[in-house]
C-alpha cells in the first residue's frame, strides 16, 4: 500500500513538473511580456514597415501634390511673390511652379528609404522601451530628432537635381525675375533648395507618423506575429 501511494505521488508531482515546464515553454513562445530585444525588434520592424509604405505613398506621381497633408505650396516668406504674379496675370506659371514643386518632391522621396532603414538601425534597446510607452507618434519622433538634420544633408543635393530635372528650378528663377522688376516691391530669392528639402523631409514624417499610429491603434495593421506581441502591451 504504502509502495503504491509512493509510486502515485511520484507521477503526480512528475505530471505537475512537466506541466510546469510546458507552461514555461508556451509562455516563451506564445504568451507573456515581451523581451527588451523583441521589443527593440518590434519597435524597428514597425518603423521599417512605416517609413516604406510613406516613401512609398508619396514617390507615387501626386504622391505629394494631391495629399492635402503635405503639398507643398509656393513658399509662404515671399506668399506676396504669387499674389502679386496672380494679378499681373501669371496664373499659369505659378500653377505650374508648384506643381513641380511637388513632382521634385515625389521624385526625391523615391530615394529616402534607405536613408530612414539606417537611421532606425541605430535605435537601442533603452530607446525602444521608452518609445514603446510613449505618444502615438513617439518612434517616429525619435527618427526625425535623431536623423532629420542628417536626412536632410542627404536628401538635398537629390532635392536640387530632381528640381532641375522637373524645371523647378527655371520656373522659379523665371517668377521671381518677373517680381522684382515689379516698381518699388522689395526684392526676393529666398533659397529653393531648402525650402523643398525641408518640406519634403516632413512631408514624410507626416506619413510614418500616421502609420506608426495606425499598427499602435490597429490591430489589424499588425502584420506579424512580433509586431502582435509587442504592440499587444502598449
Amino acid at each position: 500500500m504504502k509502495y503504491a501511494i509512493f509510486i502515485l505521488t511520484f507521477l503526480l508531482s512528475t505530471a505537475a513538473v512537466a506541466q510546469i515546464d510546458l507552461n514555461k515553454i508556451k509562455n516563451k513562445v506564445t504568451g507573456g511580456k515581451p523581451s527588451a530585444k523583441e521589443v527593440a525588434s518590434g519597435l524597428k520592424e514597425a518603423l521599417t514597415k512605416g517609413t516604406a509604405k510613406g516613401t512609398d505613398q508619396v514617390s507615387k506621381t501626386d504622391g505629394y501634390f494631391k495629399n492635402p497633408e503635405i503639398k507643398i505650396p509656393f513658399p509662404p516668406e515671399v506668399r506676396q511673390v504669387e499674389s502679386t504674379l496672380r494679378k499681373m496675370g501669371m496664373d499659369k506659371q505659378v500653377d505650374e511652379f508648384v506643381l513641380s514643386l511637388n513632382r521634385a518632391a515625389e521624385d526625391a522621396a523615391k530615394e529616402a528609404k534607405p536613408i530612414f532603414v539606417d537611421a532606425i538601425k541605430q535605435m537601442t534597446i533603452e530607446d525602444a522601451w521608452s518609445i514603446l510607452k510613449g505618444e502615438d507618434d513617439a518612434a517616429t519622433q525619435y527618427l526625425n530628432k535623431t536623423t532629420s538634420s542628417q536626412l536632410k544633408e542627404k536628401f538635398k543635393p537629390i532635392i536640387k537635381a530632381s528640381l532641375d530635372k522637373v524645371n523647378a528650378t527655371k520656373y522659379y528663377k523665371d517668377l521671381i525675375t518677373a517680381y522684382n522688376k515689379v516698381p518699388l516691391v522689395k526684392k526676393v530669392n529666398p533659397d529653393l533648395d531648402t525650402y523643398a528639402t525641408d518640406k519634403a523631409t516632413d512631408g514624410l514624417f507626416v506619413m510614418i507618423a500616421k502609420e506608426e499610429k495606425n499598427i499602435r491603434k490597429n490591430p489589424g495593421a499588425r502584420t506579424t506575429e512580433l509586431l502582435k506581441k509587442v504592440f499587444s502591451q502598449n
